[in-house]
């Protein structure tokens, strides 16, 4: 019965998205913007430099033919939101217009809508980086200017400048979005979901910065096609919406070299490919020293039950490599086919030896994944998507004992798979209305093999999940309001369970200056990471993915809603977000729990309640920026005393400053973080608990009963650009973390030390001063 409803609701969907086309009629004389320029290029013998993005969504009428060039540029200024700047006889270049708010087309000039990807505030924290209309925030990476520490516009180093996001314990495979963990937030390349999303063991991203053509992130409100994820959500797409020219980079840091291409094969195809890797195996550098110390300390490389040094030869060979491909084919006017390719890889092998024995360990955590997309433009009014895509993801360990003969095989395995039908009916120039359907299943594996005592075990889950999305989107004639209703419907085919999600965005300008914005939703998800042990996966990637079975796994389930205010002008740009987040079902495994609580496996939820605050000053060639977040976050267990304690990942306090300088081809941004630290449980006594004489138990206060000590660090960045020719550039940068080289604790637990039966800390300390340098040549 089941099957035959999805089928009939396929064949539901596939029947309006083509019955859509009835009411849609082409206006006449509306050409797209990229056509008009070719044209003009060929008439006037001119070159136009653009973003591929800021022209292909812009149709209009085309200038009179006989108007002079500099007569055609006006036209296009006045009914456009670009700004046509010639540079010499041969080469005009096109920009978007600095405006809080973007120009409403006339009626007479498109038929299509404002997008829903239009800017409300560009230049948010830094050049590239936007705050849209509908509450979510986007990074072009090809208009990226600079950010303190950062030479490169690294997707995930990035977000976390964005108030309401950080590392607790600065890594980016630990992103806390309003005190949710890191795998509660759904990141998603081409539309392939990621297991994975940093190197070297979360210090750096795993998706190759110099690719990406644009990120949306969205803290709350996120759209209804969206799920399977309770946090923020991180898409990233390399995409064009048209076919690009060929063009090529190369660069290097001191810590791996990277390579792009996109070639155009033909009019209507191209072929981008992507790759790199660290050299960290053949030459070791400052900067992978400071890496090094900052993953690998209380792991097995320094003995885990002691933190010393240890007294045997330690030799270790550390890589990590990425790829990416992609083909984009235009097939007729109407239609587009895109495949795409991702694979990410670390791998640590270790070598332990002393003068009889010889060991060796080693870790291997890797991601692939695939796409295929289909894309038809059935009328100007009439768009329909159908994608398949499917995610690998790997976590293997084998850890040989150098004091005996144990050997212990560690596995996580993720399969992910599925395809999506989207659909957008453009009803008129307010309305639009969007709807789809999406299938997904996904499998988890967990094996663990001994040998001494001889142990195995191996757990096999598979979920499959159903989904039914429809969306309304409306702006007024005036601009001034924005209305977004979407409702999700969630289906567990293996529970027998209907999740229904409803989601919502709205802004409204109460002035040219002033704007409102209220956003919410629902969201749920099945998969988290756990953590059974401390020491597991060699103590450096301990958590393993697993999924909700309904009983002791919850689904866990978010519910959020936010009020924020916008002030902007043409210098000043002040935000202002109050937010409140509840979230039901956590496991306490995901929760890395290091006190009483650590081997219990109970439920719980945790809300928070939290206000964030910038203020952004522009200024001809320098800007600054000073962001505030205050946040009160509470778990809630009632099998604990008290029932109610701190987050683990709550931070209350955080203050982020920056000052950025730009002119011509210099970036120069130095700035600071300062934030209140993370809550801890500290003994209520130094005495043990010797009631097993042979394990002796810490006595704990209270969970989470005080914070450790404040985090403080200045970071800076440099980069200076030459343009070789109109098509070549060379860019040259250099970064430095912490210069005061401050030590910053960004993680403490106890434990007893079996030697003298007392109790110790174990504390993890941040990065110390890193440098970095980076060159990139583009041609």
């Amino acid at each position: 019965m089941i099957l035959k409803t999805q089928k009939l609701l396929c064949l539901f969907l596939i029947i309006f998205s083509i019955s859509g086309s009835v009411y849609s009629q082409q206006e006449k004389g509306i050409q797209p913007l990229k056509e008009i320029l070719k044209a003009i290029s060929k008439q006037h013998n001119v070159q136009f430099n653009y973003i591929e993005e800021e022209v292909s969504v812009i149709k209009l009428k085309p200038p009179v033919r006989t108007l002079a060039l500099t007569e055609k540029l006006e036209y296009l200024e006045a009914k456009t939101t670009l700004e046509f700047e010639i540079i010499n006889t041969k080469y005009i270049a096109v920009s978007s217009k600095k405006v809080s708010v973007a120009a409403i087309p006339q009626p007479n000039d498109t038929i299509l809508p404002i997008d829903l990807s239009e800017i409300k505030i560009e230049r948010y924290l830094t050049t590239g980086m936007s705050k849209n209309i509908d509450g979510t925030f986007t990074v072009n990476p090809k208009k990226f200017g600079i950010l303190p520490g950062l030479i490169e516009p690294d997707a995930l180093q990035t977000m976390q400048q964005i108030p309401g996001i950080y590392s607790a314990d600065q890594t980016i495979s630990n992103i806390n979005v309003r005190s949710g963990t890191h795998d509660q937030n759904l990141f998603l390349w081409n539309g392939i979901r990621m297991f994975q999303t940093g190197h070297f063991f979360g210090l750096i991203s795993a998706f190759n910065p110099s690719l990406a053509q644009k990120i949306n992130i969205s803290k709350n409100g996120s759209s209804a096609f969206y799920g399977e994820s309770i946090s923020s959500v991180i898409d990233i797409s390399s995409v064009f919406d048209g076919i690009e020219n060929s063009n090529y980079g190369v660069s290097s840091n001191l810590i791996s070299a990277e390579f792009n291409a996109k070639v155009k094969t033909s009019k209507k195809s191209s072929f981008q490919i992507s790759g790199r890797r660290s050299f960290t195996d053949l030459a070791s550098s400052p900067t992978y020293d400071s890496y090094f110390d900052r993953v690998f300390q209380n792991t097995m490389i320094k003995d885990l039950s002691t933190n010393q040094n240890i007294n045997y030869k330690t030799d270790e060979k550390f890589y990590f490599y990425d790829f990416t491909a992609q083909y984009q084919q235009k097939i007729g006017y109407r239609t587009e086919l895109i495949v795409d390719a991702i694979g990410i890889n670390n791998a640590l092998k270790i070598t332990q030896s002393d003068d009889s024995r010889s060991r060796k360990s080693d870790l291997e955590q890797q991601n692939f994944g695939g796409s295929l997309t289909l894309k038809t433009k059935w009328t100007e009014r009439m768009h329909t998507k159908v994608s398949g895509y499917a995610s690998y993801y790997n976590l293997d360990a084998t850890n040989e004992a150098i004091e005996n003969d144990q050997v212990l095989s560690q596995q996580n395995r993720v399969f992910d798979y599925g395809w999506r039908l989207e659909n957008k009916h453009i009803l008129s120039e307010n309305l639009t209305f969007n709807n789809g359907y999406q299938y997904n299943e996904i499998g988890v594996t967990s094996r663990e093999l001994v040998n001494n005592p001889q142990f195995g075990r191996k757990v096999k889950e598979v979920l499959r999940m159903h989904a039914l999305v429809l969306e309304t989107e409306y702006k007024n004639n005036d601009g001034n309001l924005f209305l977004k209703a979407g409702l999700r419907n969630n289906y567990i085919e293996d529970f027998s369970r209907f999740i229904i999600e409803p989601r919502l965005q709205f802004n409204f300008s109460l002035s040219k200056k002033l704007n409102i914005e209220v956003l919410g939703e629902q969201k749920s998800q099945v998969t988290s990471q756990i953590i059974d042990m401390q020491q597991d996966f060699l103590g450096i990637e301990k958590r393993r993915w697993t999924l909700a079975n309904d009983e002791n796994i919850p689904i866990q389930r978010s519910r959020q809603v936010s009020l924020g205010f916008s002030y902007k002008d043409r210098n000043w740009l002040v935000t202002v977000d109050n937010y409140y987040k509840k979230v039901k079902g956590i496991y306490s495994p995901s929760q890395a729990f290091q006190n009483q609580l650590e081997f219990m496996r109970i439920n719980g939820d945790y809300s928070v309640i939290g206000s964030e605050v910038l203020v952004q000053r522009n200024l001809k060639h320098f800007y600054t920026w000073l962001s505030y977040g205050l946040s009160n976050s509470e778990y809630t267990f009632s099998e604990t005393l008290p029932q109610e304690f701190a987050n683990n990942f709550q931070i209350v306090h955080t203050v982020s400053w920056a000052g950025i300088y730009e002119w011509k081809n210099l970036k120069v941004a130095l700035g600071s973080k300062w934030h209140s630290g993370r809550p801890e449980t500290s003994p209520s006594t130094s005495n043990l608990d010797f009631s097993i004489p042979s394990r002796p138990q810490i006595i704990y206060s209270s969970p989470n009963n005080r914070n450790m000590s404040d985090f403080f660090e200045v970071n800076l960045s440099a980069n200076y650009s030459w343009v070789l020719s109109p098509k070549s550039s060379l860019q040259f940068g250099v970064s430095v973390l912490n210069i005061l080289n401050r030590t910053n604790i960004v993680n403490r637990y106890y434990r007893v030390n079996a030697t003298n039966e007392s109790i110790e800390s174990v504390n993890t300390v941040a990065l110390r001063r890193t440098p970095n340098l980076s060159v990139r040549y583009a041609f």
